[in-house]
């Protein structure tokens, strides 16, 4: 065990993680030059191309240094807040973390976060300035940020670029010195963490774990004890480039289990695998299950595409199983799903994972948060979806989901920053300044008013500058209304929305005019009306298309006119009384982004 090393990466998304994995793969000859690509542990397209961790993976290395051979076991974590949880696993399946700081960038707010979970578990950090040969670095600055922010000796950070490769032998040499060799006792019974589950088709979910304590063998009957379901492992291994199986994995070594699971719900993330005939007595602490954030209808373009939907979610939640999905129906959209997410940026990826690996187009409705009412009667209901809200008069009060927010941006941002956070109901709580340039601040804000499209303002307005990361911190109560948006007096239910009373009239005018441009002229006049309960709060009105019914009468009496116009009129009374508006696609997108 004294010659076994735990880690895993912490960085802000962009600041070279992935670059830096690939080159301390090469540089210990865990993959030959022929295999080697950019970002190699990520092997999703969508991560390829956006260029961020979606899922953590881990691989095993075997490094000699000063004729010892060492076996480095490296978990690589997302960057992205929605991603939270699973880098707390994998920080608690390590001794030892590398903080990565882009030398140009500095310190972000993800970093900040992910630092912070890493120290509450007692990791070494080993801080390490990237990206060093950018000619925008500024590593003298950057070094002072560091040491301000963890307190370490100036020396002991390390300079490196995951480009050239150039410091990554000393990021290797003090991965072996600084970070302790795992604890754990072979004797006791099997202990272990799982830290992550891939789904295999052909052999089923793919369980990657730490042990902590005892031995795991193939053909164990093994427990998990959070689920209570017991398996036998049929195989375990270790994780190099390809799963490299063996006879049995010891206390402070990183490997997986095959044990032919079909549900991806029966692993989860955070549970602890021990022996099914001689248990350990504690589990290991920390588990929880994962919380969507964000709820969101999808659904098929066409109706009769809801069957091969159905299958297309039950496949990604194999892949994915932080994802919540159950059937609704709608009036304007017919069958669907309700989903629960982690954040938008989860989100927008499953979306795109639909589009791309089932050829599935779908409708996303306006995103929104899980609240709490309380009615009259003194009854609890959680409404997720804003038609599960009472009517106005049975309803006491309504609590909605509060986070804290941290933004860090450029001094010269500061007050833009302020003036939205404000106007999206945020709480200042806190300034301090980092550097004399970097501005931390804190505040605490309703979840539900950064769904929409806080994140990409935040970014406009502080020119790309600012980063952002939170954290749940329960519910308030707050004035909250349900707002419906009527078309020809009819509701459209996928655009009702749960929203602050005081917002309501200028946003519910906001959506009027929106669909007044978005959705095309009728034969008759359609009225789009936003209401709260029984009282229209804005209207607008799309005029018909008009057929000029009098082009024909050339002279004649005035009456022969007037009896052709009062046809066409009873005509259009007809047609709208029966007639039904058909709401593009682009209409129910064009809702999340009112301020463009």
């Amino acid at each position: 065990m004294q010659y076994i090393r735990n880690f895993c990466i912490i960085a802000h998304i962009d600041h070279g993680k992935s670059t830096l994995a690939d080159r301390l793969l090469e540089y210990t000859k865990t993959i030959d030059k022929r295999h080697m690509q950019a970002q190699l542990l990520d092997d999703m397209d969508i991560e390829r191309e956006r260029g961020i961790t979606i899922k953590s993976h881990a691989i095993q290395m075997n490094y000699e240094l000063d004729g010892q051979l060492y076996c480095l076991n490296l978990i690589d974590t997302p960057g992205h807040v929605d991603f939270s949880y699973e880098v707390s696993r994998s920080i608690a399946a390590c001794e030892g973390a590398l903080l990565i700081v882009d030398a140009s960038q500095g310190i972000e707010a993800q970093t900040i976060s992910n630092l912070f979970m890493a120290m509450e578990h007692d990791l070494t950090i080993i801080p390490v300035l990237n990206k060093i040969d950018l000619p925008g670095a500024m590593p003298e600055e950057v070094k002072d940020e560091i040491v301000d922010l963890i307190g370490c000796d100036r020396d002991t950070i390390l300079s490196a670029s995951g480009k050239t490769g150039a410091g990554v032998f000393d990021i290797l040499r003090a991965i072996i010195e600084r970070v302790p060799a795992p604890k754990g006792d072979v004797t006791k019974p099997l202990k272990a963490l799982i830290f992550d589950s891939v789904f295999n088709p052909f052999r089923g979910i793919i369980a990657y774990y730490r042990v902590m304590d005892g031995v795991m063998h193939k053909g164990q009957h093994v427990k998990f004890m959070n689920t209570g379901m017991d398996y036998v492992a049929d195989e375990v291994g270790v994780l190099k480039l390809e799963l490299l199986p063996k006879q049995e994995i010891k206390a402070g070594d990183v490997g997986y289990i095959i044990s032919g699971i079909k549900d991806a719900k029966e692993v989860k993330v955070g549970d602890t695998i021990t022996d099914f005939k001689n248990p350990s007595l504690d589990h290991i602490n920390g588990f929880e299950d994962v919380k969507p954030m964000v709820f969101a209808g999808i659904y098929p373009v066409e109706t009769e595409d809801f069957e091969e939907l159905r299958e297309a979610m039950g496949k990604l939640q194999l892949n994915d199983a932080s994802i919540v999905f159950e059937p609704e129906s709608s009036a304007a959209l017919g069958f669907g799903f309700r989903c629960g997410f982690l954040g938008m940026l989860h989100l927008e990826i499953i979306q795109e994972r639909l589009e791309r690996e089932f050829g599935m187009v779908v409708i996303t409705t306006v995103p929104n948060v899980s609240y709490v009412c309380y009615t009259t009667k003194g009854e609890e209901i959680l409404v997720n979806n804003p038609s599960d809200l009472p009517s106005p008069d049975k309803i006491d009060y309504v609590e909605e989901p509060y986070i804290a927010a941290t933004v860090i941006t450029k001094s010269d941002w500061v007050g833009p920053v302020m003036s939205l956070c404000l106007d999206k109901r945020g709480m200042l709580k806190n300034q301090v300044y980092l550097t004399s340039d970097r501005v931390e601040l804190s505040f605490d804000m309703p979840l539900a008013e950064i769904v929409f499209d806080f994140y990409d303002r935040l970014k406009t307005i502080s020119k790309g500058y600012a980063s952002f990361d939170y954290h749940p911190i329960g519910y308030k109560e707050s004035k909250l209304v349900k707002m419906d948006i009527l078309l020809n007096n009819k509701q459209v239910d996928a655009l009702s929305a749960i929203i602050h009373k005081d917002n309501a009239y200028d946003l519910g005018k906001k959506i009027c005019k929106k669909l007044k441009d978005l959705i095309p002229k009728q034969q008759f006049e359609i009225a789009i009306q936003a209401a709260i309960g029984a009282k229209v709060i804005a209207r607008e009105t799309i005029s018909a298309m008009r057929k000029d019914v009098t082009a024909k009468c050339y002279g004649g009496d005035i009456s022969r006119k007037r009896k052709l116009l009062e046809k066409q009129k009873e005509g259009k009374k007809r047609m709208r009384s029966v007639g039904n508006v058909d709401i593009p696609q682009s209409a129910f997108m064009a809702v999340l982004k009112l301020n463009d």
